[in-house]
């Protein structure tokens, strides 16, 4: 049955069809086309997926497009392929409605995309200390993130300038005034502007160009040391290559990826801080490789001869795999290097010095091959007012051919028509770019200065109006919500529970536990230990008492875990530095411990806190301290590591001084319930601390006997040696021990959140915004962050979608998905992967309905093809907000960036567009400033347009009156004047407007939602914005005709007199919260206005203007443009108020 079901895939392009790896294509035989209709296929290709690894029944349920399909009687299968077909119909009117744009893009990348051709990425052997030996040439090591060099520049700026239709119009405009026959104006009135916002934006470019220059040049020119056959020199980051021994110093940036060859650790491994590679804080532990570990000096790396076989390099920073090997032994010597054994670029050494062989330098470094190229943002608004001007475009060529024609096309009319369009250029105000780019640096600095949000930086001046249509928030968890700090809160015993409040009362238990060693000097520790040991697996159970059970649990807490004690030597010369150790005794004033997971750091701080104290540590053996002193010493037979499958940890331990073989094991809830013994109290528990957001841990214990150990050594060892599948079992030897264990605690440590996190969420998610949490962290510390911050509300319910390894699967697990409504949604990286492989369209379509979604363990480029799906699909504004270097792909992806300056460095505020210090800030930087940003942009743009149709409807009347000429009505200085000082203040000082306090946004952020419609700006507010001008510009012409007696230079007079006091009314009426700046711009431009009328005696008649009949016709004429209007909106606030001023009444 599963054979007969189709399964569609998204993209049906032939070169989709090599991913579908667990899918066997089989061409349709002829009888397959005589199908009956319910078993229709592949929208019409001829290509079957038939399901080889599948014997699950794919016969559930379909994927449907949409809910309605769950309703309808006919045949499931149908529903998809016809939602698909209706999607591919693309004709003429797909061509002309932006069909071709589509098509000349995809020209011209296929032409970009020969021309320059990637090399291939390949596998390579490197020799150590032999550069030279390398079969190919490799990438410079040099970190390059400028967008522009010497020569592309200006050529480069001035395409992100003329791109737009706007700028690329003045400029013809402009060029078009060079010819005598078409020249209407002074050249400084097209010019003059033009070059002005060119100008800005340029040296906005290279203030930012240079500033990336010098960061790449401080990084480049970073000091390392080289080990050469003449010992060590001195070379810079940059000139790395392939195949070099490079030394790292502690604290010092790995510059490029490298495999881990000596540490001068004794344990022969070392840490390193990764937090600007992956995003997380906490330490990983990476081991040297054992052939050149064990050498007698540095200098003998030179003495062997020996290559690494490396793959070839790929995204993927949680994998490795390759080989060494030394050939100058007999036999050769092989070891199998994996993820342990390297050492990325961008990491930080954070203990001992290494030595390693680089692999892979410049951009094919794990680091770099992570990051996308930061792409120039351009806001919404911006493309929508680029739609306006085409539209009013075409509204002025319509205007000059309706002149010409009813001139009747006579003499030269192509030159006429050209005229016309230049003289009716005004239509679009080139102060409209100028406007515009000078609001946003307002808004800029407006936000930098607000006091509620200190710290708080704008890098990015063009897009704040984007704060203000928001639909998406993609935000990183660690550091970003979380400040990563942890902290011990519950221990759960079954019958007694202890919290923060409590913790004295086992630091007395343990005390008491290891009361009586000193009586029984010659035992060690035993007598520490017997109290707990009198259930031996042999002897009859027996309850054991309180005290007897708070000691077993913090001993396994104690020992139970990956943490290694450093002790901060302040020496420098070797050998005192050992001495130093020796002599300390473990003092706890130097102490710091490190663990790959800060969890496990905590829960050893904590048994520390109780009396318990890790001391010491290496790969064999460690030491624990007792409060009276007393040093227990245990040896380590074997660790299980942590794995994302199998969700626990376990460690086998013999105590030095009884010889007791000890199996300890500590794990998620949903791990351990099948393992340990039978209980009542444990799942009831794990749900009520993972309500209060708490991390959970159960811990349980199994005594081995001498031959049970033996007998699981053996067949251990047996299966790590296996070639097929390994893991599986190794895993299966262990498991064998992983039964019925006694249950000894439940541990609840909590992260604590960033300041007023869950106000902030809630007032995201009241405000309309969707909000994704990306995070390379486990999936349950990820859901329990979900729930502690209250991302998933307590009432919702969560679908964890389980990990998918195939198609089928994928098919199967999305159905389960469908049928859940109203749930958020916690799904892995790699299940998230396969189901945007195979089913792009549908996962989407469903995750958007999702209240929340929370993806756990993403790579860096997964959160940032994240946000491009949601750009795709869903056609809304994204943000992305993180705090690390692992969040910049995603942060510079999303239509509007915010980085925090966190503990995990400043990578991601310095590539951000906004650079936040706290994540609550978020709140005031949308509700408040996108808000204002938007809404006065909307506003500034459409007033600017109406400035300039009103003079061009003034323009058109005059050339129809006056027998079409193409003559402009007001010349040279009357032109440039209206524009700039005489309407300029008062029409800028729209960008103080409000139309509700900040206090009020942030108190209802249901008003966002509004905006997210984009009602501020389109074609319906434009249409009335045109007819206000149409009107008001025919009544201020045609008033000043019909008014005029004598002279035409009265005319002109009236008119333009009439036309600034129209302009400063129209502001006035504009304005819905007056500011004091906003009354001085107005009158500042009258004045300006009355006292160059004194010095414009060559468009004015002075006499005439000082006289009655001029202020009464200038006044009715004013009157009559301005007062049906001011009736209107009067009508309007009265009948049809608008949301927000229902509030603030």
């Amino acid at each position: 049955m599963a054979d007969s079901i189709p399964l569609n895939p998204v993209r049906k392009s032939s070169k989709r069809i090599p991913y579908y790896n667990s899918a066997r294509l089989s061409r349709l035989d002829d009888q397959d086309l005589l199908k009956p209709s319910g078993e229709e296929w592949t929208a019409g290709e001829g290509i079957r997926y038939s399901l080889e690894d599948e014997p699950s029944n794919l016969d559930e349920m379909p994927l449907m497009m949409s809910e309605e399909g769950f309703e309808n009687d006919e045949s499931d299968y149908q529903t998809l392929p016809r939602a698909r077909v209706n999607q591919r119909q693309r004709g003429l009117g797909w061509f002309l409605l932006g069909g071709w744009k589509v098509l000349c893009g995809s020209c011209c990348d296929c032409l970009a995309h020969m021309c320059r051709r990637k090399k291939e990425l390949k596998a390579r052997t490197v020799w150590l200390g032999c550069p030279e030996k390398c079969e190919e040439k490799y990438p410079k090591n040099a970190i390059k993130n400028q967008k522009y060099n010497i020569f592309t520049f200006v050529p480069g700026v001035l395409y992100q300038q003329f791109k737009f239709f706007l700028n690329l119009y003045f400029l013809v405009v402009a060029c078009s005034q060079f010819v005598p026959s078409l020249k209407i104006g002074y050249l400084y009135t097209y010019w003059a502007p033009l070059g002005f916002v060119l100008a800005v934006t340029m040296v906005r470019e290279a203030v930012d160009e240079v500033r990336r220059y010098q960061r790449d040049k401080e990084m480049n020119s970073q000091l390392y040391s080289k080990l050469t056959v003449r010992g060590k020199v001195q070379v810079k980051s940059s000139d790395i290559q392939v195949g070099d021994l490079i030394i790292v110093d502690k604290n010092q940036r790995i510059p490029a990826d490298m495999i881990f060859l000596r540490t001068s650790e004794k344990n022969g491994a070392c840490f390193i801080r990764t937090d600007q590679l992956d995003g997380e804080t906490d330490w990983k532990l990476k081991v040297a490789v054992g052939c050149t570990q064990r050498l007698p000096a540095v200098g003998d790396l030179f003495s062997i001869s020996a290559y690494v076989y490396a793959q070839k390099p790929q995204l993927d920073i949680h994998s490795f795999e390759g080989n060494f090997t030394r050939e100058d032994t007999d036999p050769q010597i092989h070891e199998s290097l994996s993820i342990e054994n390297t050492l990325w670029a961008s990491t930080v050494v954070a203990s001992g010095t290494v030595i390693g062989v680089v692999i892979y330098t410049g951009k094919e470094t794990r680091s770099v091959l992570n990051t996308s190229y930061a792409k120039n943002k351009v806001g919404l608004l911006d493309l929508e007012l680029n739609r306006l001007t085409k539209a009013l475009f075409l509204a002025q060529v319509v205007l000059s051919i309706v002149m010409v024609a009813l001139q009747g096309f006579v003499g030269p009319w192509f030159r006429n028509l050209f005229r016309f369009v230049v003289l009716f250029s005004y239509i679009i105000p080139i102060s409209l770019r100028v406007n515009l780019d000078m609001g946003k640096s307002a808004y800029g600095w407006m936000i930098m200065k607000d006091e509620n949000i200190p710290g708080t930086v704008v890098r990015t001046s063009t897009i704040p109006e984007e704060l203000g249509r928001l639909v998406y928030l993609l935000t990183d968890k660690t550091g970003t919500l979380t400040q990563n700090e942890m902290v011990f809160k519950r221990l759960h015993l079954g019958t007694v529970s202890y919290g923060t409040d409590t913790m004295d009362e086992i630091q007395s238990h343990i005390i008491q536990s290891y009361a009586q060693v000193p009586s029984q000097p010659s035992n060690g520790s035993t007598s520490g230990a017997t109290p707990s040991r009198k259930t031996q697996t042999s002897a009859p159970k027996v309850r054991k008492s309180v005290s007897s059970r708070i000691h077993e649990a913090v001993k396994a807490i104690a020992l139970c875990h990956n943490v290694t004690p450093v002790y901060e030597t302040h020496t420098s010369v070797n050998g005192e530095t050992e001495s130093a150790e020796a002599d300390q005794d473990f003092s706890d004033d130097n102490r710091t411990y490190q663990a790959s997971s800060p969890d496990e750091v905590e829960l050893v701080r904590w048994t520390e806190s109780v009396g318990l104290t890790l001391v010491n540590r290496d790969l064999t053996s460690l030491q624990l301290k007792t409060p009276s002193g007393q040093i227990l010493s245990f040896y380590i037979l074997q660790i299980f590591p942590f794995t994302s499958e199998s969700k626990r940890m376990g460690i086998i331990v013999r105590e030095e001084s009884t010889g007791d073989i000890t199996f300890y094991m500590k794990g998620a809830d949903v791990a351990m319930a099948s393992i340990v013994q039978y209980n009542d109290w444990l799942e009831e528990e794990c749900g009520n601390m993972a309500r209060e957001g708490l991390r959970t841990l159960v811990v349980a214990k199994k005594s081995l006997s001498e031959e049970q150990y033996q007998d699981f050594e053996n067949r251990y060892n047996q299966a790590k040696l296996s070639i097929h599948d390994r893991n599986l079992k190794v895993a299966a030897v262990v498991e064998s021990l992983e039964r019925e264990m006694e249950l000894l605690c439940l541990t609840g440590v909590e992260d604590q959140l960033q300041a007023d996190v869950r106000p902030t969420l809630e007032l995201l998610r009241n405000a309309g915004i969707k909000i994704w949490m990306l995070t390379g962290d486990k999936l349950e510390t990820a859901t329990c962050i979900a729930k502690s911050s209250h991302l998933v509300s307590r009432n919702q319910d969560i679908h964890v979608f389980r990990p998918v390894s195939n198609r089928g699967e994928a098919h199967l697990e999305l159905n389960a998905f469908r049928r859940k409504h109203d749930c958020a949604l916690v799904i892995s990286g790699d299940s998230l992967e396969l189901c945007l492989r195979y089913y792009e369209h549908e996962f989407v379509e469903l995750a958007c309905q999702c209240p929340a979604v929370v993806c756990c363990r993403c790579s860096p480029t997964q959160k940032a093809q994240i946000v491009t799906l949601l750009q795709q699909h869903t056609a809304n504004r994204t943000c992305a907000i993180g705090d690390g270097g692992n969040d910049v792909s995603m942060i510079q992806a999303a239509d509007c960036g915010i980085g925090i300056e966190g503990k995990e460095g400043k990578q991601a505020s310095l590539a951000a567009d906004f650079s936040i210090t706290q994540f609550k800030h978020i709140g005031r930087l949308l509700m408040v400033h996108g808000r204002n940003s938007y809404k006065r942009s909307a506003a500034l743009g459409q007033f600017v347009m109406h400035r300039g149709m009103i003079i061009s409807t003034m323009q058109a009347v005059f050339s129809s009156i006056f027998y079409f000429a193409s003559v402009p009505l007001y010349q040279g200085f009357l032109m440039v004047g209206y524009a700039t000082i005489y309407t300029m203040f008062p029409v800028f000082s729209l960008v103080l407007d409000q139309d509700v306090k900040p206090e009020m946004a942030l108190l209802y952020p249901e008003l966002y939602k509004d905006l997210t419609k984009g009602r501020s700006l389109s074609f319906k507010t434009f249409l009335i914005w045109v007819l206000v001008s149409v009107y008001q510009g025919g009544i201020l012409m045609y008033g000043a005709l019909v008014l005029f007696e004598s002279e035409f230079v009265h005319v002109v007079a009236i008119s333009f007199t009439a036309l600034i006091l129209t302009e400063l009314l129209m502001v006035a009426l504009t304005i819905r919260t007056w500011h004091w700046l906003m009354v001085v711009a107005e009158f500042f431009s009258l004045g300006c206005y009355l006292a160059s009328l004194a010095f414009l005696n060559e468009y004015f008649d002075f006499s005439f203007i000082t006289t009655w009949p001029f202020l009464w016709k200038v006044s009715a004429i004013t009157l009559v443009s301005c007062l049906p209007l001011y009736i209107i909106k009067y009508l309007k606030r009265k009948f049809s108020p608008p949301s927000y001023s229902k509030l603030s009444s």
